[in-house]
């Protein structure tokens, strides 16, 4: 072989493979340009799926924007989580471009409610129409009620009268006056003789140590410093009395006599619906009876029955408390009256275990000097 023919033939595979190596850069670039444009593609597809299309208007076609607002309105009514939602970027150019979609929802979430809850304008209206009802019930009644009154102050309305309760109760009132300026009497007594308890402590102090520090009148001023605190010694008892006292009379007016007063209030204001119910169904049975004034009638006849009822119950009860009144206040005032009377004497004639007797039989215990605070007479 000459060499011309040895040098092609040895170049031969030298060009196979730098033909091979060519075309398997070729095929690189090839990939490397289609991947390039599949990037740009679906980067090109995403752009577009995020845009609303639009009419050569520059309107929002009826369709889309249709198909838009359900979207929202399916988002911000509880839709899907951004767990769960996925946008699809596939069929590039299809109407559906740029719709999100969901996935049914299978939260976690557990129904927390133990029953069916209904809330209907129906409750609201039926509690509305029964507050006014009630309120329409109250205005009529005041006024007749008003009406009532202002009729008996003018001479020109009859008043239902119990003759003998009505003298009770006024004989009751005037009882818790004069028992009210009792009270007061015998408290500004207490006050007034604690006063003077307490000068004769003072007293007593000062005469013995005048006593100590004069020699030549130790006697004299020794008897006057005892004769004091003896004094002083009964006057804290009978001030022991005289508190109790007035603690009776106090509970007697202010609780068991006002208690009785409240009742007789409630009574009258229910005599003054009587009386009005009552005069109103006299003027409906005075005037004519037709098919409008017979259920008028009829509807009064019944308050009126309701009220009778009230009224004769409040009465009934009333003069018992007035009994019951009556027999517990004579107890009582007999027991403190006793009480004061035979303190005092003791008192003002010096017998002292007459003074204490008397605390003995009506169960008064005095309070040991400093064992609790300042009394109620300490405080004026």
């Amino acid at each position: 072989m000459s060499e011309s023919t040895m040098s092609a033939a040895s170049e031969a595979p030298s060009l196979a493979v730098d033909s091979h190596t060519a075309a398997a850069e070729m095929h690189a670039q090839d990939s490397e340009s289609d991947s390039e444009e599949s990037e740009m593609a679906e980067a090109s597809a995403r752009d577009s799926a995020a845009e609303i299309p639009v009419t050569s208007n520059g309107e929002v076609s009826d369709s889309q924007e249709e198909h838009f607002k359900w979207d929202v309105k399916h988002i911000m009514t509880g839709g899907p989580t951004l767990k769960e939602t996925r946008i699809v970027s596939s069929n590039y150019g299809s109407p559906t471009e740029g719709i999100i979609e969901a996935d049914p929802y299978r939260g976690g979430l557990k129904n927390t409610q133990s029953g069916p809850v209904v809330i209907t304008d129906d409750i609201s209206k039926n509690i509305a129409l029964e507050k006014l009802e009630q309120v329409k019930k109250w205005s009529i009644s005041t006024y007749k009620c008003t009406r009532q009154v202002l009729s008996e102050k003018l001479g020109r309305g009859s008043k239902t009268v119990d003759l003998e309760l009505e003298s009770q109760i006024e004989i009751l009132r005037d009882t818790k006056k004069k028992y009210e300026n009792l009270l007061r009497l015998a408290r500004q007594m207490a006050i007034q003789f604690y006063q003077v308890v307490q000068t004769q402590r003072q007293l007593g102090d000062a005469f013995g140590e005048l006593s100590v520090k004069s020699p030549e009148l130790h006697e004299e001023f020794g008897y006057n410093a005892e004769t004091q605190k003896l004094l002083c010694k009964n006057g804290e008892t009978l001030l022991g009395a005289i508190n109790f006292f007035i603690a009776s009379v106090n509970t007697l007016v202010n609780k068991t006599i006002e208690d009785t007063l409240i009742a007789v209030k409630h009574y009258e204001n229910a005599r003054i619906e009587y009386d009005a119910y009552r005069t109103d169904l006299e003027e409906l049975n005075l005037g004519p009876r037709d098919a409008i004034t017979i259920p008028k009638i009829e509807q009064s006849q019944q308050q009126f029955q309701i009220y009778k009822e009230k009224f004769d119950q409040l009465r009934g009860n009333v003069s018992i408390k007035l009994k019951f009144l009556e027999e517990n206040k004579i107890k009582v005032m007999h027991n403190q009256l006793l009480l004061f009377q035979n303190a005092v004497s003791a008192y003002f004639a010096g017998n002292q275990q007459q003074l204490e007797q008397v605390l003995k039989q009506f169960h008064i215990k005095l309070k040991a000097p400093g064992s609790d605070g300042p009394s109620w007479l300490e405080e004026q």
